[in-house]
C-alpha cells in the first residue's frame, strides 16, 4: 500500500472516530449547552427585575402587600415575586414543578432573595423544561451538520496537503527507481523540494546509484578486457598443441595428454567467448535493426540443434498460432536466446521426453513458451537461475558452465523481453518469453 494511501486512510479513520465520539457525546454536550444558555437567560432576566426595582421601586411589581405572578399565554415562562419570611437566603437554579391554573408544569426555576424597602422578597423566574428540550433537537442537527462539513473539508485539506508534501517522494521513486535500466541510470536531476528529509533521500539515492553504477562499470570493463586478453594466449596455445600433433615422434601417451589440454582450452575459450558476449550485450554494442518472423527464427534454431533431439529421442513440436514479425531486434542475439533455452530443455530432459513450443497472443501480449518434460527446477533455485555468479547443482551435474541462462537474461533485458519461469521437480519447466509491443511489426 502506498504511503499516500496510508495517510489518507489514517486521516479518514481518525476523522470517523472523532465523528463517532462526537455523535455519542452530542446529546450530553447539547443538553449542557442548552442548560447553560437557559441559566444565563434566567440570570439576565433576574438582573433586569432587580434593576427595575432599584430604579422604580418594589411598588412597580407589588402594591398593598399583594404578591406578583405572571406567565406567558403558553405558560412557557413563569415569573413570581412575593414576600419571603424564611431565614435562609436563596440564590440557586434548579428544576421544580409548578402548578399554573389547572396544569402542573416542570420548570427550570431561578430562585433569588433580595431586600427592598427593608423587606425581604423572593423572586422566582422559570422557563418550562419542554421549551428547553425543544431547542435541543435543532441544535443537535445543526451541530452534526457543521461537524460533517468540517470533517469533509479537513479530509480534503489533508488529502491535498498529503499530495503536495509527498509529490517530491513520488518523483524520487519515479525518476530514480522505477523504469530505470539497472545499472544504467542516466544523468542525475535533482528533485525540487523544500522538505529536508526528501532532499537528503534524493542525494543519498543518487550517491548510492553512482556507487553501484561505477562498480558495475568496472566489472564490465574487467570482464571485457580480461576476455579480450585471454583469447590471444588461448589461441596461441591451441595453435602450438595442433602443431605438436603434426610431429611424428610424439608418443601416444603424450598425445592423450595433449588431447586433454586441448579439451580444457576449448572449454576455457567457450567460457571466455560467453563472458565477452555478455559484456558486449550489457554495454549496448549490438544494433537492433533486424526483422524476422518468429517461425523462421525457431526453424533456424531447430536446424542448428536437431542432431541433439535425435541423440535423446526427444519429441519436438511447434505451434505458432500467430506468426508475428519481430522488428527492431538483433537476430544473432535472439537466435542465441532461443538456442540456449531449447538447448537447456534438451540437456535437462529425460530420454524419450517432449519439448513443445507455442507462440501466440496472450492477454494482449505476444508470448513464446518453451515447455519441456525434464527434471524441472527446485522452486528455491528459480530466483537464482539467471545469476551468472551462482552455479546451481544441476549445472554441476551436467558439467555445464552455468552461463547459458545469464546470456538469456542479458539478451532479454537488451530487448526488454520479460521472462516468466514455472517449474516442478521431475515434471518439467516452462520458460515464457513476453515480447513488448514495440518489437512486433504489423
Amino acid at each position: 500500500m502506498k504511503l499516500r494511501t496510508k495517510l489518507t486512510l489514517f486521516n479518514t479513520i481518525s476523522k470517523l472516530v472523532i465523528v463517532t465520539l462526537f455523535v455519542l457525546l452530542l446529546p450530553v454536550l447539547i443538553k449542557n449547552i442548552n442548560i447553560n444558555y437557559t441559566d444565563s437567560r434566567l440570570r439576565k432576566q433576574r438582573d433586569e427585575v432587580l434593576q427595575t426595582v432599584k430604579n422604580v421601586g418594589i411598588k412597580y411589581y407589588i402594591e398593598d402587600g399583594t404578591s406578583y405572578a405572571g406567565y406567558t399565554p403558553i405558560k412557557d415562562v413563569y415569573v413570581s415575586l412575593d414576600r419571603d419570611t424564611t431565614a435562609e437566603n436563596l440564590d440557586n437554579i434548579k428544576n421544580e414543578a409548578r402548578k399554573v391554573e389547572a396544569d402542573t408544569i416542570q420548570y427550570r426555576i431561578l430562585s433569588h432573595d433580595f431586600k427592598a424597602d427593608n423587606k425581604k422578597y423572593l423572586l422566582e423566574i422559570g422557563i418550562s423544561l419542554d421549551t428547553v428540550n425543544e431547542r435541543t433537537a435543532p441544535l443537535q442537527s445543526i451541530a452534526f451538520m457543521v461537524l460533517v462539513v468540517m470533517v469533509i473539508l479537513t479530509i480534503l485539506a489533508d488529502q491535498l496537503y498529503s499530495d503536495y508534501i509527498l509529490r517530491p517522494l513520488g518523483l524520487i521513486i519515479k525518476t530514480k527507481l522505477i523504469g530505470q535500466k539497472f545499472p544504467n541510470f542516466g544523468s542525475y536531476r535533482q528533485v525540487e523540494t523544500s522538505t529536508d528529509d526528501f532532499q537528503h533521500l534524493d542525494i543519498s539515492i543518487h550517491e548510492m546509484i553512482q556507487t553501484i553504477e561505477s562498480t558495475f562499470q568496472k566489472e564490465r570493463e574487467f570482464i571485457s578486457n580480461a576476455s579480450h586478453e585471454l583469447m590471444t594466449p588461448i589461441s596461441i596455445l591451441q595453435s602450438k598443441i595442433e602443431n605438436m600433433f603434426e610431429q611424428e615422434d610424439i608418443a601416444d601417451e603424450i598425445k592423450g595428454r595433449l588431447l586433454e589440454m586441448q579439451k580444457i582450452l576449448n572449454r576455457l575459450k567457450s567460457i571466455t567467448k560467453t563472458l565477452l558476449l555478455i559484456s558486449q550485450i550489457e554495454n549496448d554494442q549490438f544494433l537492433k535493426e533486424d526483422q524476422i518472423r518468429i517461425s523462421l527464427l525457431l526453424q533456424e534454431v531447430y536446424d542448428e540443434i536437431s542432431i541433439r533431439f535425435q541423440d535423446k529421442n526427444i519429441n519436438y513440436s511447434v505451434a505458432v498460432q500467430d506468426n508475428f514479425l519481430l522488428v527492431n531486434v538483433n537476430k544473432f542475439l535472439l537466435f542465441n536466446l532461443l538456442f540456449n533455452l531449447i538447448n537447456n530443455a534438451i540437456k535437462y530432459n529425460h530420454e524419450n521426453g517432449d519439448i513443445h513450443i507455442e507462440a501466440s497472443h496472450e492477454n494482449g501480449e505476444y508470448v513464446v513458451e518453451i515447455i519441456d518434460s525434464g527434471v524441472g527446477i527446485n522452486p528455491a533455485d528459480i530466483p537464482f537461475i539467471f545469476n551468472r555468479f551462482k552455479k546451481l547443482k544441476q549445472s554441476l551435474q551436467q558439467d555445464s558452465f552455468g552461463l547459458g541462462l545469464p546470456i538469456v537474461k542479458s539478451i532479454a533485458d537488451f530487448h526488454r523481453i520479460r521472462i516468466d519461469v514455472a517449474s516442478e521437480k521431475e515434471k518439467g519447466s516452462t520458460f515464457k518469453l513476453i515480447f513488448p509491443a514495440s518489437l512486433i511489426g504489423k
